[in-house]
């Protein structure tokens, strides 16, 4: 099942995609409000029949609009480690799951514009594969840690690379306004299915730049969970975006930093595509 936070004319609501249409549910509250009784409201929309509108009548927006908790992984894939190290030989991998968080207000729709912020021309694309976590938990082990997602959806961990470097907690220069695209909608792991078996590319004005499998992860989703509700408590609508591969602008020689104008594409198998227009921030 697919799930989309949506706006039809005036009308907020949520609904599932079937095809061309979407089923209108008739939930304001978005999808943080069908989690808190996941996962037997899901359950209860298997089978649901409605109104409906089609897709493309709709603006789809991102579906966890602020999670209390937006964490991304570092350096999960050995092909985008590769790729730093060449363009970076001081930099060092880390020898453990190296954690940052993107702030929630960095939140994107799933076609909206990237804005380019005026304090820098380093903009940079990150395709990856984000988790949703349903249920409230703590120390989950990996062997367990499916049953907390609730679904799956594409990541464009859009990073300012000169603000990323400033600080090691690299916070800052991944938390920009618009810089936390997620969509186009979330996806059940019942159709998702193996979430280590995607196939995962991002283009750029056309141009193939990333192109990889989940399978390449380091650290899979679960372990992924485990590590975390090892320190924190997670919370339903959660997002943790799980790494990219090999591709990245910033690690090009010489290096291929989005520019006003580019369109970003993203695409994860059995999940969808986003995409995007970067435009100049308009600062007062």
């Amino acid at each position: 099942m697919k799930l989309a936070r949506f706006t039809h004319g005036s009308r907020r609501s949520v609904g599932i995609v079937r095809g061309d249409r979407l089923l209108d549910i008739g939930e304001s509250g978005g999808l943080e409000a069908l989690l808190a009784d996941w996962p037997a409201s899901f359950e209860r929309l298997r089978n649901f029949t409605g109104p409906s509108f089609a897709l493309d009548k709709v603006v789809l927006h991102a579906p966890i609009e602020r999670p209390s908790k937006f964490l991304a992984i570092a350096a999960n894939y050995q092909s985008h480690i590769d790729e730093v190290k060449a363009s970076n030989p001081d930099y060092v991998p880390p020898t453990s799951q190296r954690w940052f968080a993107k702030l929630p207000s960095c939140v994107n729709g799933p076609y909206a514009p990237i804005l380019e912020p005026p304090e820098s021309q380093q903009l940079d694309y990150e395709v990856e594969l984000a988790i949703v976590i349903g249920r409230r938990c703590r120390r989950v082990r990996a062997d367990r840690a499916a049953e907390v997602i609730a679904g799956y959806t594409i990541c464009n961990d859009v990073s300012v690379r000169d603000w990323q470097k400033r600080s090691p907690t690299i916070m800052l220069g991944k938390s920009f306004d618009t810089h936390g695209p997620l969509g186009p909608w979330l996806v059940t792991p019942d159709e998702v299915g193996d979430p280590h078996s995607l196939g995962l590319r991002c283009w750029v004005n056309g141009e193939l730049r990333q192109s990889g499998s989940t399978a390449e992860m380091i650290d899979n989703c679960y372990a992924q969970i485990e590590y975390l509700s090892t320190v924190c408590t997670l919370e339903p609508g959660d997002v943790i975006a799980t790494g990219t591969p090999f591709g990245t602008g910033g690690s090009m020689k010489p290096p291929k930093y989005l520019k006003p104008g580019d369109v970003v594409r993203c695409e994860i198998d059995r999940i969808g595509t986003i995409e995007a227009t970067v435009t100049v921030e308009e600062v007062e």
